[in-house]
């Protein structure tokens, strides 16, 4: 199970309806299980509304189509950005969401919209994820307050498998290695997933690692497929022009794998549910006989006492 997240900048009708940028959009989000796309801005809501059609619409979509849930527009000024989620219906179950807000202070300009996604395939079997797209100037107060949201998600719905991704402008001018070590997600119990020294953008003038993931707790941490977070290089898998590229995005996705759930555990499952039959027929043989024993020992006695009249 692949899950993504992808800065797209300024992701809107003209971007969706130019057909050489959209098919590509549609080759990057067929390659996940679950992508969150970042800076989207559809005020009326159509140009997702065309992406989901045409995303469903392709040919390897149509059989295992993609269902999307999208945020309100979120930001503190006249410019706004959505966050949303494509996703693989019969891969995941949508189970809950809710869009964060902050109670007494105002350091997150975009808000995170979180949700809860049942895995019935991997090892976690439940999951949160946290998209991100902070502010490049409030970087480091931005993320250390990310702490706080997932300590949120933790008392709504008592659950620990929690994921953080997006860009989150961790690298270059906006976030010095210094001030990385003092964010509080950059302590344990949390991990970082993406290598330090990966090139999360497309352009020829940086090679920032500005788009993380990051996990919370061991256990989640173990359900990582070895090696699997990383940028997804777009340009060099399609061969696309820079000019093509830069159409796009500005940015790579980044991409992590979950570990699926062991066929032996299902066996098992399975056995477990066999020998509960199993005992469940022989209690009711059981039954039977003790029920034929004493229609026996009844006719008996009515024997014996014909005789004895």
């Amino acid at each position: 199970m692949k899950i993504a997240a992808f800065n797209v900048k300024n992701l809107g009708w003209k971007k969706v309806n130019k057909p050489g940028v959209r098919n590509i959009l549609i080759k990057i989000i067929s390659r996940y299980s679950v992508v969150v796309m970042l800076e989207v801005m559809d005020s009326s809501g159509k140009a997702m509304d065309k992406l989901l059609t045409e995303l469903n619409n392709t040919r390897g979509n149509k059989q295992h189509p993609y269902a999307m849930k999208k945020s309100e527009l979120l930001g503190r000024s006249t410019y706004k950005e959505q966050f949303v989620f494509f996703y693989k219906e019969e891969e995941v179950e949508l189970v809950d969401s809710f869009q964060y807000v902050e109670r007494h202070v105002d350091i997150i300009a975009r808000e995170p919209f979180i949700l809860l996604f049942r895995c019935p395939n991997t090892v976690v079997k439940d999951l949160v994820l946290i998209p991100v797209h902070t502010k490049p100037e409030d970087t480091e107060k931005e993320l250390n307050a990310l702490d706080d949201v997932v300590k949120a998600v933790k008392r709504k719905w008592e659950i620990d498998n929690i994921m953080i991704l997006g860009d989150f402008n961790a690298d270059g001018p906006y976030l010095r290695k210094r001030g990385r070590q003092n964010i509080r997600i950059h302590r344990p119990p949390y991990h970082w997933l993406i290598d330090e020294d990966a090139d999360t953008t497309s352009s020829d003038s940086n090679d920032h690692t500005y788009d993380r993931i990051v996990v919370y707790g061991d256990e989640m941490y173990e359900a990582i497929v070895s090696d699997s977070a990383k940028p997804f290089n777009f340009q060099e898998k399609y061969r696309l022009s820079k000019v093509t590229t830069r159409a796009i995005s500005d940015h790579y996705p980044v991409e992590v794998e979950l570990e699926e759930k062991e066929e032996e555990e299902d066996e098992e499952d399975e056995e477990d549910e066999e020998d509960e039959e199993d005992e469940e027929d022989e209690e009711d043989e059981e039954d039977e006989e003790d029920k034929e024993d004493e229609d026996d020992e009844e006719e008996e006695e009515d024997e014996e006492d014909e005789d004895w009249e």
